[in-house]
């Protein structure tokens, strides 16, 4: 099979899976897990000159989070998180020694999130930041002797990740996430010794359920695909645009010829044409994008024969949208003009 068969199948057994990504409103929950890598750690004695270095194994990582969603890609959420690796070896001038035991940190998190919904119908990209504190639990065994320490610091975090919302159920999506989360200071580990430099990198799968989410539109195969037209009462016609155009394309000029032929096999006392945007611009600006729109289809109606005394025109803006979405949302079946004749 071709690779453009092969694209074009997996797009389409996936619509059954993949929603159409919304933005999120009001409360949701989130976990996941994953691995985490730790970056050596700085090794400092009082008196000592020079510093060692603590090497770890890769460890795993846990994270569950509560948050608000404001509706507009902006979200904040307070999270409880787990990391745990086990240790390898010290190393320093040219020397290393074996080492057992583990790191383990733990804490809460306040993490400030902005969603780029609109760039994919079927993945919402986000990044994040985030401060709070981290508890560390150090337990290390070097040649026979043992050490045992919880030292907390401030801890601060980036967040790199997408979102796939689920179609069977509304408000839930699969997460994948990229996280830097690093402890600020040293953390005295007694005895004048002194840890320091605790970077960790992240990588998580996990889900989250936003509560009260409506039912979201099914994901389209292509984006440049033209939306067909939806299923309308009758001497009622569609007319779809590209995002922030008043154009018509040749698909709209075929739908608004056949609008105009069919009312002169009517009686019909007026043409009502109706202007709509999505809600990616301000409110002002969609008004007045949605009454150039309805303008350019009076004026293709009145060059296919019907009388311009009969045709009323309205923009509606960002109002009245055919599929609900939040603000900011880039959705094509929004964009439209309709066509009723009465």
């Amino acid at each position: 099979m071709k690779f453009r068969g092969l694209l074009l199948a997996t797009s389409v057994l996936a619509l059954p899976l993949v929603a159409h990504a919304q933005p999120i409103t009001g409360l949701y929950i989130g976990a996941g897990a994953g691995v985490n890598l730790m970056q050596d750690e700085k090794v400092t004695a009082d008196g000592v000159p020079g510093h060692a270095n603590l090497e770890t194994n890769v460890g795993g990582v846990g994270v569950g989070a509560l948050g608000w969603g404001f509706g507009n890609g902006l979200r904040v959420e307070g999270e409880f998180d787990y990391r745990y690796n086990g240790l390898r070896k010290i190393t320093g001038e040219g020397a290393s020694v074996s080492a057992s035991g583990s790191e383990q940190k733990f804490g809460p998190m306040v993490n400030v999130l902005y969603d780029f919904n609109g760039l994919s119908p079927m993945f919402v990209p986000y990044v994040g930041v985030g401060g709070g504190y981290q508890w560390g639990v150090d337990k290390v065994t070097v040649d026979g002797g043992s050490a045992s320490k919880t030292v907390g610091a401030f801890a601060y975090q980036a967040i790199l990740g997408a979102a796939m919302p689920i179609a069977s159920v509304p408000g839930l999506a699969v997460t994948a996430e990229y996280r830097f989360m690093g402890l600020a200071g040293n953390r005295d580990f007694g005895d004048g010794v002194h840890l320091s430099d605790d970077f960790n990198h992240s990588i998580l799968l996990g889900v989250r359920y936003a509560f009260g989410a409506p039912a979201p539109a099914m994901a389209m195969a292509s984006q440049a695909a033209a939306p067909a037209p939806a299923v309308m009462p009758a001497r009622s016609y569609l007319v779809f645009f590209d995002w922030d155009k008043a154009t018509l394309t040749d698909r709209a000029r075929s739908i608004i010829k056949e609008a105009a032929d069919n009312s002169t096999h009517v009686q019909y006392t007026r043409i009502e044409v109706n202007g709509y945007t999505d809600t990616s611009g301000t409110p002002q600006y969609n008004m007045g994008l949605s009454v150039r729109r309805a303008d350019a289809v009076k004026g293709e109606l009145i060059r296919d024969g019907v009388p311009a005394a009969s045709i009323g025109t309205q923009g509606f803006g960002e109002t009245h949208l055919l599929v609900p979405t939040g603000n900011g949302v880039r959705e094509p079946q929004n964009r439209r003009v309709e066509i009723i004749i009465r």
